[in-house]
Parts: C-alpha cells; sequence; structure tokens
C-alpha cells in the first residue's frame, strides 16, 4: 500500500501521522517519483515542530531518490525508468510524489539510491557556504560544529578534497574519531569544552575563516569569538534552540549571515548548476555515510533518534 506522512498539528515526533495516499497523476511540467530513499534532515523536525509551517497537506520531506513513474505535459528531457535525485521540494516523505521536472536531477548508475538520498540537501548547502557564503579554497581553516553528523560528514570531505583544514566539534571521543577518519584536522570534543580558546590556540590566535554553527543557541555567540577579523559565521540550524538576540557589537570585525539551502535552491537555473556540481563531487566520493535505515512508516522513530543525538551520518526512509 503507498502511503504518506502527514503532520495535522505541529508537535513532537507523534505528530507525524502514516497516512494511505493515492497515485496522483503529473501536471504540466512535473514528474511522478516511486520514490526508493527519502532523506532525513533537521528541516524536517523544524516543519514537523512548527517552527517553519508546512502547507496543507503537510507532507515532511525535502530529499529523495527514486525511478520516474510518469511524465506531465511538457516534460522532453526526462523518461519513465530514469534514477533521478531531487532536493529542496516539500512533500518527500511519500511512496510516490509529484514535483517539479527541474528538480529531478539524473543520478549515475555508480550512485546508490541511499546516499544520493541523504546527501544531497547537505551537498548543495556544502556548495552554498563555500560558494557563495564565503568562498572556501586551498588554505582556508573553516571550524565545522557537530562535524560527524550529516552535514559535517560532506563538508569536511570538500574542504579536505580543495585543501581547506577543518577543525571540528564532537559530543563523544567516537565521534571525534570518525570525523578525524573523514578528513578534519582537529576535532575539540565535549559539550563543555572551551571551543573559543582552542580555536584560538589551534589556529596561533588568528581564529577560522569561515564558522558554520548549525547548532544554534548560546552557541552562535562562541561562534562569533572564533572568527578572525573579517572572517565569517554562518547559522544554519538551532539544533539547541533558537538564537538569542545579539547586539551588532558582538559582531566584532565578523560578518553574520543565515544563509537558507531553500533559499538557495528555489532558483532553478543555480539548482541545476549546483546539482550537477554535487553529483560530480558524489562520484569522487565527497558523500555522507547512511548512519540508520527506518522503513517510511516509523518516520517518528527516525527522528527521535535524530532529535536524540544518537545518530552519526544520515538517516534514510525507505518505502
Amino acid at each position: 500500500m503507498d502511503i504518506d506522512i502527514r503532520i495535522t498539528t505541529p508537535g513532537g515526533p507523534a505528530a507525524l501521522e502514516v497516512t494511505a495516499s493515492e497515485v496522483r497523476e503529473p501536471a504540466a511540467g512535473e514528474i511522478r517519483l516511486r520514490q526508493q530513499a527519502i532523506g532525513v534532515s533537521f528541516l524536517d523536525i523544524y516543519h514537523r515542530a512548527g517552527l517553519y509551517p508546512l502547507a496543507a497537506p503537510g507532507i515532511p520531506g525535502v530529499e529523495g531518490a527514486g525511478i520516474v513513474e510518469a511524465v506531465g505535459p511538457g516534460v522532453e528531457d526526462l523518461r519513465v525508468g530514469e534514477r533521478v535525485v531531487y532536493a529542496g521540494a516539500v512533500g518527500g516523505y511519500a511512496t510516490t510524489r509529484c514535483l517539479p521536472a527541474w528538480r529531478a536531477v539524473r543520478l549515475p548508475d555508480d550512485v546508490p539510491m541511499e546516499i544520493a538520498a541523504t546527501s544531497m540537501l547537505r551537498g548543495l548547502t556544502t556548495h552554498m557556504l563555500f560558494h557563495a557564503t564565503c568562498p572556501v579554497g586551498a588554505g582556508s581553516v573553516l571550524l565545522v560544529h557537530a562535524v560527524a553528523g550529516g552535514l559535517g560528514i560532506i563538508l569536511t570531505r570538500w574542504a579536505a578534497r580543495i585543501g581547506a583544514r577543518v577543525i571540528g566539534t564532537a559530543s563523544t571521543p567516537q565521534k571525534a574519531a570518525a570525523a578525524l577518519a573523514n578528513g578534519a584536522d582537529h576535532v575539540i570534543v565535549g559539550r563543555d569544552a572551551d571551543i573559543a580558546a582552542e580555536v584560538m590556540r589551534l589556529t596561533g590566535g588568528a581564529g577560522v575563516d569561515l564558522v558554520i554553527d548549525g547548532i544554534g543557541g548560546a552557541m552562535l555567540r562562541t561562534s562569533l569569538r572564533c572568527a578572525r577579523p573579517f572572517g565569517a559565521v554562518a547559522s544554519i540550524g538551532w539544533v539547541a534552540g533558537g538564537v538569542p538576540p545579539v547586539a551588532i557589537e558582538e559582531l566584532g570585525l565578523a560578518s553574520l549571515s543565515k544563509p537558507s539551502v531553500m533559499a538557495y535552491s528555489a532558483d532553478p537555473a543555480r539548482y541545476v548548476a549546483a546539482a550537477e556540481t554535487v553529483i560530480e563531487a558524489f562520484r569522487s566520493g565527497i558523500v555522507g555515510d547512511v548512519g540508520g535505515r527506518y522503513p517510511l512508516g516509523d518516520a517518528a522513530d527516525a527522528h527521535r533518534a535524530l532529535e536524540g543525538g544518537q545518530t552519526q551520518g544520515g538517516l534514510v526512509l525507505l518505502p
């Protein structure tokens, strides 16, 4: 039976309701995708909790991979039976779904669907951070919070490939060891570590070029203390809660931004160009690890694991 997961009333994981679904015919410019793998991200949790409200029918999920099952009028570049991956289109927690054809990117046979589904949004986020937020290249120094998480893995592998240096933070020695194996240069371990002092020690007092802060809460003020003069801090997530007000004088000489991968991928031309780069990165080994597999109907369990900090790598839902 085809199903989807819906949110009627925002709340905790129990707000994710399993619902029987009907197969819909694609409209003009759309395809229908029979999904093989669906990525799980903190954005899905923000949608579920109501931080970012979802329009009806309230189906979360913004990335996945599968087989084109039908094409709507006017779609000429894709054919039934092709493997594709997408990101940035809400409605992913479903056995089948329709989406704009320009969102569907052909997936080479040598890239597994589970890997693509859990890496596409994070790959686009990395592209956004390294190209639009703060140019990153050989010799750049980054601080990546939660460096062993799904995004942290891709950020680290991409940075290592272009010759950038990564300082990471991790909650446990086990996660730190995994991050070092992925190419991180140094990992600061423990929730009580003096992160700013360690960063300054590791950089000889200079600070880092770019801080990527997916933690939020009080961490932002720490992140600002880690950036070099005229460096950048990107606030991209609120795992620890919303960011309290920050006075402009607290910025020091760093710039602060709140980049959005959903906004970045909303422009079709930019999305297609970035997605092609991301797919090539996948083929060269810059992908996330699959840290857990769940049946689509058990999406609530996946959310509990992700929120509880029990995961390492990306989580995938299997229809």
